[in-house]
């Protein structure tokens, strides 16, 4: 006979999958009736992901290459490149920037960011979003094309700075109360033009849903831009130096197969919240097979 903790052990388990089968099922709706909470990603981290994982200690030079695009960022001395999680705070200004049409975006406290893309707000994810502030504001961006033409060699790059400023107030540890104070931050006028130029739209819910998988997430957004410009069936390969590999902030793979695997499993993980994603891989194994889709449908009048 089971004993009271095993049941309530149990029950709690059934409870999140039927709590994160509802939630499938209201993502699908919501795109299927064209009512999506649509958030805007900036293209240099559609095309090329910044890294899932910290870089080795003493690394501040990262690159990838989508096509004829390039990414490079060089981090701070001290802070380093951003990874990971830091992605959410680059999704969550770019969001509220083209939404409100302004370089500058205000917040009340640090919390607000994490509860937006469903993440907790303890002591622990609060540090580590004012680290990821650090790195973002310390690092600088390459983002251009790099494209042979039959005379010569065309090379097109802006460096840009992500932030040209920011207004983070911290509350002490030993703090039990007080008003909550104005966070801002101003996108450099070269980051702001990119996302007034170039903003690529993703829906907000599977983010927050994928927000704990930067790797997922990364694939996401990207098959998001990637579907949308296809013109027809299309291959991309997996592997070489115009790759997915090189387009998506993954670690080196000592084994293909290991990668093969990742993306498939990754795009099990996709399809839960995009059913009719066109992507998959080739029987082969050495591309990915997309098609012309959209993963955000156009919104919905809304009535008058």
């Amino acid at each position: 006979m089971n004993s009271s903790k095993e049941i309530a052990s149990n029950l709690a388990w059934t409870e999140t999958i039927e709590r994160g089968v509802r939630q499938v099922q209201v993502i699908r709706d919501r795109r299927f009736v064209g009512e999506q909470d649509v958030a805007f990603g900036a293209r240099p981290f559609i095309l090329c992901g910044m890294p899932i994982r910290r870089l080795p200690p003493g690394t501040l030079n990262y690159r990838r290459r989508n096509g004829k695009f390039f990414l490079e960022i060089v981090g701070h001395p001290e802070w380093g490149v951003p990874f990971g999680l830091d992605r959410l705070v680059l999704l969550y200004l770019a969001t509220n920037a083209v939404r409100y049409q302004s370089p500058t975006v205000w917040f009340r406290s640090g919390a607000e960011i994490l509860v937006e893309w469903g993440m907790p707000t303890n002591g622990s994810h609060y540090e580590r979003l004012l680290e990821a502030f650090q790195r973002v504001f310390g690092s600088t961006m390459f983002f251009g094309t790099s494209d042979e033409k039959r005379d010569a060699k065309v090379w097109e790059c802006a460096r840009i700075h992500f932030f040209d400023s920011m207004k983070l107030w911290i509350k002490n540890k030993d703090s039990k109360s007080g008003p909550l104070r104005d966070n801002s931050v101003t996108l450099s006028p070269q980051f702001w033009k990119e996302l007034k130029d170039h903003p690529i739209p993703v829906d907000a819910e599977v983010v927050r849903m994928l927000a704990r998988s930067p790797g997922c997430l990364d694939l996401y957004t990207w098959l998001t831009w990637r579907c949308h410009q296809a013109k027809q069936l299309e291959r991309v390969p997996l592997f070489g130096p115009f790759g997915l590999a090189a387009q998506l902030g993954v670690q080196s793979y000592t084994r293909e197969r290991k990668f093969r695997e990742r993306i498939q499993g990754w795009l099990h993980l996709v399809r839960l919240y995009w059913p009719e994603c066109p992507a998959t891989v080739s029987s082969n194994g050495t591309f990915l097979e997309v098609n012309r889709a959209s993963a955000v449908m156009p919104q919905r009048p809304s009535a008058s």
